[in-house]
């Protein structure tokens, strides 16, 4: 019988715990690489065939995955297309933050932003689309939880709580309610309503957002 205390018994726990970490980050990096690669191929297939045209079995085979692994990584088209949008304004705030912090105003900023969303709504309607469809019924809760949504509004959300913090609009506003109220007049469905039923400009649409900002600035 070998004692609990036998260094063998010991050496063998280690080495069977350090293969399982083994194989963990191995699977851990087989699973960010298929998922760069389905983004690619998404990507690529969308340029291709656009959004509606192209199926999830049609990217699945472009990416080189089964089925199984591209579901598990996104259930649906929309969720797709959201890892492809968020991906996109990731490097875009990465950027106005470089150009724009600690330039001028934070309300200014915010105009700035929210007009570059009007224009990204022109650029990637059917991208937008896709989630709006993917996301009907029960899940239409899922649009302000995917990755694009929330990077879009912590975005405004620092913008607003930098203006507070500057003494441009009053302290006791709720910074969160209106990032949201604020996006929700850039939802794609209401913006390609007053688009092309309401033939609205993008300047028009935009302006409007701005005049509610500088009705909230202090006076002074």
């Amino acid at each position: 019988m070998v004692s609990d205390d036998c260094p063998f018994d010991k050496e063998g726990d280690e080495m069977a715990e350090g293969a399982a970490g083994t194989e963990a980050r191995r699977m851990r990096s087989d699973a960010v690489e298929n998922r760069a690669r389905i983004l690619e191929a998404a990507r690529e297939a969308f340029a291709e065939g656009g959004v509606d045209g192209t199926s999830m079995h049609r990217i699945g085979r472009a990416a080189g995955v089964g089925q199984g692994t591209l579901y598990r990584h996104f259930e649906h088209k929309g969720a797709l297309c959201s890892a492809l949008l968020a991906e996109e304004i990731e490097g875009f705030v990465g950027e106005m933050r470089r150009r724009t912090e600690g330039r001028g105003p934070a309300l200014g900023r915010l105009k700035w932003f929210l007009g570059w969303v009007a224009r990204f709504n022109e650029e990637n309607g059917p991208l937008l689309g896709a989630i709006r469809a993917a996301s009907s019924g029960g899940r239409r809760v899922e649009l302000y939880g995917n990755p694009f949504y929330e990077r879009l509004k912590d975005t405004v959300v620092e913008l607003l709580d930098e203006a507070v913090g500057g003494g441009e609009i009053p302290a006791d506003l709720d910074v969160y309610c209106l990032a949201d109220t604020l996006l929700a007049a850039l939802n794609i469905d209401l913006y390609l309503y007053q688009r092309h039923q309401l033939g609205m400009g993008r300047e028009r649409i935009v302006g409007g957002l701005r005049s509610l900002l500088n009705g909230l600035r202090v006076s002074g």
